[in-house]
């Protein structure tokens, strides 16, 4: 919790700062806050997120993304949002220097990932997997898979808006909605390879700039 909640805080005060303060109207709000109540963030931390998107002391804070090869040669796209890129570039190259890895230019693994669109819903009552993938289908959705608890709706990035709209008006329960990179083409790692990638990963993972990674691994 302690580095997912600051996180889901940026996440609602970009959105928040983006798009407005009102969620009925700022659906990336909406979506953002919705995302930290399906993780139990404390109704006070979002108020408090969407306060820092207004006032004087508004954060600001930049997207950026970086792209490296670690370790044995492990794919890894980092996505961070920062009020300083001087210091979180500095950071992320100092961990895959340390690592044996290196920063690449960006757009050098961009065709090497898949962006998706995911949602995660509660299974609504009745439910019917064909019936929904009908039901969808013109809004983007690419795929359905279900679990127990879950189903989970995948779509190109770009049709992002237009399948969390039409889940809205169909009453899903959404319990997360997020943007995800998918390998192509995975690889698999020895234990002891996976190792010294973990350790990279560590480190990206406790940086307060990363908000998402991504790798190649199988």
């Amino acid at each position: 919790m302690s580095r997912l909640f600051p996180r889901l805080a940026k996440a609602i005060t970009m959105a928040a700062k983006e798009g407005g303060d009102d969620p009925s109207t700022n659906s990336a709000l909406r979506t953002a806050i919705n995302n930290a109540k399906a993780q139990n963030m404390p109704k006070d931390n979002i108020e408090r997120a969407v306060k820092r998107a207004t006032g004087s002391d508004a954060a600001n804070y930049t997207e950026i993304n970086y792209e490296g090869k670690g370790p044995h040669g492990v794919l890894i796209f980092i996505e961070c949002a920062t009020d300083n890129t001087t210091r979180t570039v500095a950071n992320v190259k100092s961990y895959f220097n340390k690592s044996g890895g290196q920063i690449v230019p960006n757009g050098s693994l961009e065709f090497m990932f898949d962006r998706k669109a995911v949602f995660e819903i509660a299974i609504p009552e009745g439910f019917n997997e064909e019936e929904m993938e009908l039901e969808l289908i013109d809004f983007g959705l690419e795929s359905i898979e279900a679990d127990e608890e879950s189903v989970y709706i995948y779509g190109d990035y770009t049709d992002f808006g237009t399948l969390s709209h039409a889940l809205e008006e169909r009453k899903y329960e959404v319990k997360n909605a997020s943007l995800k990179r998918y390998p192509t083409t995975e690889v698999e790692f020895t234990d002891e390879q996976n190792v010294d990638i973990e350790k990279l990963l560590d480190k990206l993972d406790d940086d307060d700039d990363v908000q998402a990674v991504f790798t190649n691994i199988a």
